[in-house]
């Protein structure tokens, strides 16, 4: 299935930063209500359901041509877009230490 990118952006920041924006998309999702997005003239609106499928994944990318690569954690939440209702998940726990 094609792959539609609605939004994205990319910039280094501080942690601290970071665990804001971090905290703000918690909050949203603890109180049910829709995630904006923006960043300059992009805006992008979402509603996730009760039960979005979540993923998180660690990655090294390494240079083809060698030397150091580039490590990142990403966090993804799920769902169908004509769908509501939990998806399939694993039955393992995620612990974040």
């Amino acid at each position: 299935m094609p792959e539609e990118v609605l939004f994205e952006t990319e910039r280094r920041t501080s942690r601290d930063d970071a665990a804001a924006y971090l905290r703000a998309i918690a909050e949203k999702l603890e109180s049910g209500g829709d995630i904006t997005l923006s960043a300059g003239d992009q805006s992008v609106t979402l509603d996730p359901p009760a039960e979005p499928t979540f993923e998180v994944k660690a990655e090294r990318e390494t240079p083809s041509g060698g030397g150091s690569g580039e490590l990142s954690v990403e966090f993804e939440l799920e769902w169908d877009e004509n769908a509501s209702g939990s998806g399939s998940a694993s039955d393992a726990s995620l612990e974040i230490e």
